[in-house]
């Protein structure tokens, strides 16, 4: 950033933009620097922009593309990769403020919105008419539509109803010269040109900033029947995981290790099986008769892998409190000092094997590690407990969160199911991809934005 003249681009910016869009007092541009990873320390931004409209975005990247300064777009900062982590002399643009559901169609089961639109306030908004919107990632109360968008994110639903990337029928993108493109369209079915709506997924702030999304809707779904299984070994529990998949279609199929339900039930006493190897959790929402079906289906296979216990409800109010363990999981490790979670997938079949891998890397690394996540798609989140304040804990913590990164490798699958690469994981993309594929990657974004002003050194590239 040396030789920018840094009065000139701030005056110009306070010139095209609104007052209370431009905010240049260090302190507050400093508490948008940085998003809920660890291990990354933030640099010093020179201002932050909080727009309401496509245009005040347009206009910001316009004064940026004309300086060569860095633009980090942002949502809610709920992300844990790095991906919204500001570097110095950067430009913060967080779109919190553009936050209305601006359209909810019932007839063509859509809805267009605003990127800061939370993912609960938009399950909420078309809840009301009988519909659905099912990437669910556990953060929803707190997590935007646009940083959804941004890393493809999943959730608990992923195992039948897929990820972000499923959903999005269109985008409007302002690009890295600060102009404004629309993507995809409103049709369920559509292959005119390429798919550069999907491209934009998950593609983290590297290529564009999206300002508008038009996702696609369901109908609510049945209530779900619910079990929850004890197993004391990591092998029955992944016996399990893989019959349940093969015999039903569940809705939700999720995972937790010993040491996740100790957490729980040492916080929260709820009377768990805490010398249990894994705790297994599944619904079907396919509903009424077909449903009790796929019920005893799920109980019989986690009884044939050997569970210790089972118990199943079709009470909607009784399966969310043998759900309550799974969503008290994150919060629950990070009792025990600062917790930071991973995120890698692996093949269905290789669940329980990747557990035991991860649990292998926390021994040598001395380091508490609880794993749990979305076992029916193979995507598991390995939460770290250290404490900040030791280097020697930091290093360790670091260390380890790179060695199951590699196992997840080993096995046969990827970096990050859901949280992308951001600023931590960009080695291991270098390896799972390989330089032929990382080449392509940076074709794009050359292509996209030659002058590499949009959240540079993210995903791959330089800092």
């Amino acid at each position: 950033m040396d030789g920018i003249d840094r009065a000139g681009f701030r005056k110009l910016l306070a010139d095209r933009l609104p007052d209370d869009v431009v905010e240049l007092d260090p302190d507050i541009v400093d508490a948008y620097s940085r998003d809920e990873s660890e291990f990354l320390e933030p640099g010093r931004p020179w201002a932050l922009i909080r727009p309401r409209t496509t245009q005040e975005v347009a206009t910001a990247v316009s004064v940026c593309a004309e300086f060569g300064v860095h633009v980090v777009p942002r949502g809610a900062g709920s992300g844990v990769a790095g991906g919204a982590v500001a570097g110095d002399g950067s430009v913060v643009i967080c779109l919190m403020r553009m936050n209305r559901v601006l359209e909810i169609d019932t007839r063509n089961l859509l809805a267009v919105v605003e990127p800061g639109v939370l993912n609960a306030d938009l399950c909420e908004a078309v809840r009301a008419h009988g519909l659905w919107y099912p990437p669910d990632p556990a953060s929803r109360e707190i997590c935007s539509i646009g940083g959804n968008v941004a890393t493809n994110a999943g959730g608990l639903c992923c195992v039948k109803y897929g990820v972000t990337r499923e959903y999005v029928l269109g985008l409007e993108v302002v690009l890295a010269d600060g102009s404004v493109v629309e993507l995809g369209r409103r049709t369920v079915k559509g292959v005119a040109g390429y798919d550069l709506t999907a491209l934009f997924v998950g593609s983290e702030g590297t290529l564009g900033i999206v300002t508008r999304v038009t996702v696609r809707l369901r109908p609510q779904p049945p209530a779900a029947v619910t079990l929850t299984a004890f197993f004391d070994s990591l092998r029955a529990a992944g016996e399990a995981i893989s019959a349940i998949s093969t015999r039903t279609t569940p809705s939700m199929l999720e995972l937790m290790d010993r040491t996740t339900i100790r957490a729980v039930d040492d916080w929260k006493r709820m009377d768990l099986d805490t010398g249990a190897a894994a705790l297994v959790l599944a619904q079907s929402d396919v509903g009424g008769e077909s449903g009790a079906v796929q019920l005893d289906l799920m109980a019989g296979a986690a009884r044939d892998a050997g569970a210790t216990y089972v118990a199943t409800t079709d009470d909607p109010d009784e399966g969310e409190q043998l759900l309550a363990a799974r969503r008290l999981a994150y919060p629950s490790l990070d009792r025990l000092g600062t917790a930071t979670m991973g995120d890698l997938c692996v093949p269905l079949g290789a669940v329980a094997e990747a557990v035991s891998a991860i649990e292998d890397r926390a021994r040598r690394h001395g380091v508490v590690v609880g794993t749990f996540g979305h076992a029916g798609d193979g995507n598991l989140h390995p939460t770290i407990v250290f404490d900040p304040g030791a280097p020697e804990s930091v290093r360790a913590a670091h260390a380890a969160y790179d060695a199951m990164s590699e196992a997840a490798l080993e096995l046969g699958g990827t970096v990050t199911g859901e949280h992308g690469i951001g600023l931590l994981k960009r080695g291991h993309l270098a390896r799972e991809v390989g330089a032929d594929v990382l080449d392509l990657h940076s074709r794009v974004k050359d292509a996209l934005d030659p002058a590499g002003i949009l959240n540079p050194g993210k995903v791959f590239g330089r800092p």
